[in-house]
């Protein structure tokens, strides 16, 4: 499976913006999907993840601005990016893993795309 992330940008406080994470091959649909972000010198970061059956879970910091969903048919998952803050300003990954559990951990995923930077200005 390779993963194209892309929708990163230049925003401002307040803005908002939506990643896009398509992945190839033919089983997209019975992946789990998560999104992570790693700013410049802090360690890589679980943001939100979807299962393969639509469960969704959030790290707190960003429950009621962003939201993650999936579009299997375009083997593709979203995150919408609303309200951002400049602590939001981070390269983002997108990831996917074949058995669904525990995805707020990084190792259980076994597919990772190559990031996208967002950058929010105050």
């Amino acid at each position: 499976v390779q993963l194209q992330a892309s929708g990163g940008g230049l925003v401002q406080a307040g803005g908002s913006l939506r990643l896009s994470c398509t992945a190839s091959g033919r089983t997209f649909s019975s992946y789990s999907m998560g999104w992570f972000r790693q700013a410049p010198g802090k360690e890589r970061e679980f943001i939100s993840s979807i299962s393969w059956g639509g469960v969704t879970n959030y790290r707190d910091s960003v429950k009621g601005r962003f939201t993650i969903s999936r579009d299997n048919a375009k083997k593709t998952v979203y995150l919408q990016m609303n309200s951002l803050k400049p602590e939001d300003t981070a390269v983002y990954y997108c990831a996917a893993a074949i058995f669904g559990r525990l995805l707020s951990i990084q190792n259980n995923y076994d597919y990772w795309g190559q990031g996208t930077q967002v950058t929010v200005s105050s």
